[in-house]
């Protein structure tokens, strides 16, 4: 059963406390009373009531101010007052009505009429709270829906994302290792027959040593000597881009490598430098800046039990954005300014308790104190049209969040740059024992 609803009658006038103390207690209602309005404003800070019947003329704070004071405190604003005065005049019933009082009630009182005005503005109070609480819950309900769908939409991006990628890099690297262990194959044995043949040639020189004129026109031609020289080396330079070839395939199957249900241990370094390998060709100098220097300082990292790709894709976005700022920042500046103060990424690995601790830092433009606690938001983007689609981060944030229970953190002063810290366990944590540390953090 329902306490029942509580009324603060103030009066100065003890007669007409007692007369409506009375109505109200003889109707159901509980009352507490005060003789003015001090006492008033300290009771309802103490006990709030349900409803406030005040009267206007009183010693030292009147009923006006009183109310005035009670509707511009948060806690109190919402309380409904009905005045109880003697004034019937029209601009007194207009004042009240500016200050927030829901009603009037005309002295002498009728008992009847106070009844009826009190229980019509509970109900009304009551009736409005309800409406607010099923607000509330309507709110709640959409904003999770919302959040909900946005969650869904960045899985969906992703997942698309990395199929394409995945599915492309690896048909990608799969066409150029056929021709490259072909050519692989072969430049040993190429470097053998050219060996034969170079001894071949000084042994036919060595038995006929005067050859023919047209002979010995067609070795000055060809330059004999240096090609004998030169040869070998180009045979070298192939071999080397032959490596080249296959690092650079290696590395784009280890970027796109498909992830299975479960975590598996993985050099996040090997990530690190396939995705940098990746963006080489955004990182070379080009006719308006020097190249962008990427430091490495990488710490003593165990295996980290992870889904390679996601974390790869999460490595991609930050460095690019990194790229993006350093972009941005040398608009306005010469070729020998940047030179000047070259543009650089550092990143650095460090295992912090059992948490591997990736810092991407860049020494670009930086980030508002605006901008940065927008930046992992869906669809957010400081990016011109066609440029950024607001996912990147955000993606980045769900893998290293929700999917590695772990903690995506950006560092940022406006002019000197930015670092994202990526920090994820090493030892994958299990959905049990994620939900093991809601409970105790919940506890």
């Amino acid at each position: 059963m329902s306490s029942p609803e509580l009324i603060l009658v103030v009066d100065d006038t003890p007669a007409n406390l007692e007369v409506v103390c009375e109505t109200l207690s003889d109707a159901g209602y509980e009352v507490a009373t005060a003789i003015n309005g001090d006492r008033a404003l300290k009771r309802v800070q103490a006990y709030p009531p349900d409803l406030i019947l005040l009267d206007v003329q009183m010693p030292g704070i009147d009923g006006f101010e009183t109310c005035q004071r009670l509707k511009a405190d948060p806690k109190t604003a919402s309380i409904p007052i009905i005045f109880m005065t003697a004034l019937s005049d029209a601009d007194s019933k207009v004042k009240g009505f500016v200050l927030g009082a829901v009603d009037y009630i005309t002295k002498p009182f009728q008992e009847q009429e106070v009844l009826a005005r009190v229980k019509t503005h509970l109900q009304l109070r009551q009736l409005t709270k309800n409406l607010e609480q099923r607000v509330a819950e309507q709110t709640a309900d959409l904003e999770a829906a919302l959040t909900q769908l946005q969650q869904s939409q960045l899985h969906l991006v992703h997942t698309e994302k990395m199929s394409a990628l995945g599915n492309l890099v690896a048909g990608v690297a799969h066409e150029i290792n056929n021709p490259l262990c072909f050519i692989a194959g072969n430049l040993k044995p190429a470097q053998d027959y050219i060996k034969d043949l170079f001894q071949l040639i000084d042994l036919y020189q060595k038995e006929l040593p005067y050859p023919s004129a047209s002979l010995q026109e067609f070795v000055e031609e060809i330059d004999l000597e240096y090609l004998q020289e030169d040869l070998p080396k180009l045979i070298d330079s192939m071999q080397e881009g032959v490596e080249r070839i296959h690092t650079i395939s290696t590395s784009l199957r280890n970027f796109s490598r498909s992830d299975c249900d479960r975590p598996i241990h993985y050099n996040i370094h090997d990530g690190i430098d396939s995705t940098i390998l990746i963006l080489k060709h955004r990182l070379k100098a080009n006719e308006c800046r020097p190249e962008i220097a990427v430091i490495t300082d990488y710490g003593d990292l165990p295996p980290v039990e992870c889904f390679a790709g996601q974390l790869n894709q999460v490595f991609m976005n930050v460095l690019a954005n990194a790229i993006d700022a350093l972009e941005e920042s040398n608009k306005g500046r010469s070729f020998a300014q940047i030179k000047a103060n070259p543009n650089q990424i550092t990143v650095k690995t460090q295992l912090s308790e059992s948490q591997a601790v990736i810092r991407i830092q860049d020494n670009g433009i930086g980030i508002t104190d605006a901008v940065k606690p927008k930046i992992f938001e869906h669809l957010f983007t400081t990016k011109g049209v066609g440029q950024g689609t607001g996912l990147g981060l955000a993606i980045a944030r769900q893998i290293v969040v929700e999917k590695h229970s772990g903690t995506l953190e950006v560092n940022s002063t406006l002019g000197q740059g930015t670092e994202f810290v990526i920090s994820i366990p090493v030892r994958a944590i299990a959905v049990k024992d994620i939900q093991a540390k809601i409970c105790v953090d919940a506890a």
